[in-house]
């Protein structure tokens, strides 16, 4: 899956976004020059930075802008999928079984890239799976088009310069060449789908023939994507996500993401494994996290879930990633809950947000449920006397409007 997938998916730009290299000065887009004057403002900037003439000549034909990309990125669609109905159609059978296999296949790779970066094999495996599907579907675009497009249009100009930057520099070492950066329409190239600047900062020769390749090569493909992970901040032998069961009534404002107890505390409040089992009585702290509510699925998530987040900032696709990963390193298929999770649909969830002014929510009026609309849903609850689990029902919907 592309992270074309992703961008429809994330409450904001990918973090790992941010790394992109910010211009000295003001930045130009299209409200104030044209795309000819733009194009060679930015190759000056280019050549300053070290790009070559015969680079940029490569790079021309390339270099174009496209009224299309730029539609499909102010036209993205809402992802409206429960964590449950996600997770099942992602994390299909055929995906653990293809994951196990390449597993054991690159055993030797994942294990030098798991010494080198401490990331396990399982968890870059389900990245591997879930952007690209191991390297079967790496997208259709033209990435040059793209990003050039994104670049000089207005709304994320800065982010997409430094992006374009960053191709050019990924061609001028001999990396990839103009005519094999193929993609997502927003820019994302490769096996894992990295951004430009990502590819360029953590991508790793891992095959050893003078080239990081993350298009074609398997072992460059689990090098930079453990290296990657390493630079989101993954903690070493720690674990990411456990799924537990909870009890029928709890301290649900408890269950948040930025709140974080010992396991011993979770234990003593009645969170056990899924079958009923007690959780290690331990100071390992983690997060409760309840993606559909208290009736709904529920899971640990430890520090590294945070790197997750940091790759896509959807709760939805973080907690698919991490449960994937989970899967592939041995664990059972999950619970689906104590109970049956109603989904408000898209309509209401942008009827929600507006009532949630008044809790706080100052978020776009978009149908999205991401972090900041449950997080004025648990503010909201906790005034009216709802269990305060941050999941939002029809009933907490009805009550806002007599408010």
């Amino acid at each position: 899956m592309a992270r074309l997938v992703r961008s429809a998916l994330a409450i904001a730009v990918p973090l790992a976004c941010l790394l992109a290299p910010a211009p000295a000065f003001a930045v130009s887009c299209r409200t104030n020059m044209g795309f000819d004057r733009w194009l060679d403002e930015f190759k000056r900037e280019a050549v300053a930075a070290g790009i070559t003439q015969r680079t940029l000549a490569a790079a021309a034909p390339g270099m174009v802008y496209d009224q299309r990309i730029v539609n499909i990125d102010r036209g993205q669609r809402v992802f409206n999928q429960t964590f449950i109905e996600f997770s099942g159609r992602m994390v299909a059978a055929y995906r653990i079984q293809r994951g196990g296999q390449l597993m054991q296949q690159y055993g030797s790779v994942f294990a030098r890239a798991n010494q080198e970066f401490g990331v396990p094999a399982a968890v870059i495996t389900a990245f591997w799976g879930l952007e690209s599907d191991f390297g079967g579907n790496l997208g259709k675009e033209k990435i040059l088009p793209a990003i050039t497009s994104l670049a000089y249009d207005c709304r994320r100009a800065e982010m997409f310069r430094g992006h374009l930057l960053s191709a050019l520099q990924l061609i001028q070492r001999g990396d990839v060449m103009p005519e094999e950066m193929i993609g997502s329409w927003a820019g994302e190239i490769g096996q894992t789908q990295m951004m430009a600047t990502e590819y360029n900062t953590y991508a790793v020769d891992y095959d050893g023939d003078g080239r990081r390749n993350l298009i074609k090569s398997v072992p460059d493909v689990i090098g930079s994507t453990a290296h990657y992970l390493q630079g989101l901040g993954w903690r070493r032998g720690e674990p990411w996500l456990t799924e537990v069961r909870v009890p029928a009534i709890m301290a649900w404002d408890q269950a948040d993401l930025t709140i974080q107890h010992p396991r011993s505390q979770w234990a003593a409040w009645g969170v056990a494994l899924p079958d009923g089992r007690p959780l290690a009585a331990d100071e390992l702290r983690a997060s409760l996290v309840l993606p559909m509510g208290r009736l709904g699925p529920a899971f640990l998530a430890y520090e590294n879930f945070q790197v997750y987040l940091k790759w896509n900032q959807s709760l939805v696709y973080s907690l698919t990633a991490a449960y994937y990963a989970t899967r592939l390193a041995g664990a059972p298929p999950m619970r689906k809950g104590n109970g049956t999770p109603v989904a408000l649909p898209f309509e209401q969830v942008k009827e929600l947000q507006q009532l949630l002014r008044r809790y706080g929510y100052s978020g776009d009026i978009d149908g999205k449920l991401g972090l900041s609309t449950r997080t004025a849903v648990k503010a909201a609850q906790m005034r009216l006397g709802f269990p305060a689990d941050s999941w939002p029902t029809p009933e907490l919907l009805a009550r806002l409007h007599g408010a």
